[in-house]
């Protein structure tokens, strides 16, 4: 990858269309219907139609979800009851398809692809794992920086060029995904770091941790930030103090769609921290983002209330995987599909009120 590849992207983002935001806005007005009706998905209308530069957009088919996988280092502090182990375990599943997010995208008929950015343990070659590999996982954040600057660009140039791949092999829509075991503590580190939100606020019981782990990682998350006093106005050096190199994939995921104007359906609170050190890096690529769900963990409404975003579903799911977004994408789909067959009272002959 070249090292000018994160800069170049950043460079040719734009942000939403207004025209093509006013051209949408409009004909939802004249359709068939009362206006407004449609509630929040006539808004969603209108952001998709702002993402492409144009009334409609296109169909948002086929849609691919990747799910980006690393193991963290501050899994050494006792911040998760789950073995290390089990990110490789639960990559392997996916890839043998037994994981709840292939059930999900196999209803809606979306792509999967499993991306390793840092699982510690080796992973066999196969069908759907691209093998992009930082390294075996973050250093201890609470030690040390999670990762070398270089390290957090990389990873960032990873995630560019899996979604520049996926919009040129077709995809219409990209979904946002991540395993890792303990990577619910480095979301919390970073959602501090851009929000200002003390720990207590952004960190939760992950994975299902009882209060008593949940005390001693909030004061892990407490000690990493004290240790680097991450600066927001620098998103490359707050990644590599207590990021995630799926975090840190999923950032420059996010900043490749904004580069080919494709929507990106975010998941829970790890999407939502990569989101914040995309915005940080490029404030127009959040124009890019639909928030798919609000994540029961308590940092991701402190994320997307930062970036102005609200979910569309809120179904109290902390799964990860990518699940969330993938259920958001029939009403993504839906609201796409509304501009383009929803007849107009002149079209269809309606008389409209008086």
């Amino acid at each position: 990858m070249s090292s000018d590849l994160l800069t170049g992207t950043i460079a040719s983002i734009r942000g939403a269309d207004p025209d093509a935001m006013t051209a949408a806005r409009e004909r939802l007005d004249r359709m068939t219907k009362p206006r407004g009706s449609l509630g929040r998905v006539e808004d969603l209308a209108v952001r998709l139609a702002g993402i492409a530069g144009r009334c409609p957009p296109p169909p948002l088919a086929p849609a691919a979800v990747a799910v980006f996988a690393a193991d963290h280092g501050v899994h050494a502090q006792g911040v998760t009851p789950w073995p290390q182990e089990v990110t490789a375990q639960m990559v392997a599943n996916i890839v043998a398809g037994g994981a709840v997010v292939n059930a999900f995208a196999g209803q809606l008929g979306a792509e999967l692809v499993v991306v390793d950015v840092g699982v510690a343990a080796p992973l066999d070659p196969a069908p759907g794992l691209l093998l992009r590999q930082i390294t075996a996982g973050t250093a201890d954040m609470t030690v040390g920086p999670a990762m070398t600057r270089a390290q957090a660009r990389q990873a960032l140039e990873v995630g560019i060029t899996v979604a520049t791949d996926l919009v040129c092999a077709g995809h219409k829509c990209l979904l946002t995904g991540d395993m890792g075991i303990a990577n619910t503590t480095a979301s919390a580190a970073l959602t501090c770091a851009f929000t200002g939100s003390d720990a207590e606020q952004a960190t939760g019981r992950g994975t299902g941790i009882d209060d008593e782990m949940l005390a001693h990682k909030i004061e892990v998350v407490r000690r990493a930030l004290a240790r680097h006093e991450p600066n927001p106005a620098d998103p490359i050096g707050v990644l590599a103090a207590v990021g995630g190199f799926e975090q840190a994939s999923l950032a420059g995921f996010i900043l490749g769609a904004a580069a080919c104007r494709t929507p990106v359906l975010l998941d829970g609170v790890i999407a939502g921290s990569a989101a914040l050190v995309a915005a940080a890096l490029c404030p127009a690529a959040v124009d890019t983002c639909v928030a798919g769900h609000r994540s029961a963990e308590p940092g991701h409404m402190l994320a997307l209330d930062h970036l102005g975003l609200t979910p569309l579903l809120d179904l109290g799911m902390r799964l990860g995987e990518g699940t969330g977004a993938l259920l958001a994408l029939p009403v993504a789909q839906a609201a796409v599909r509304v501009l383009h067959d929803v007849a107009t009272f002149d079209s269809a002959g309606v008389s409209e009120k008086a």
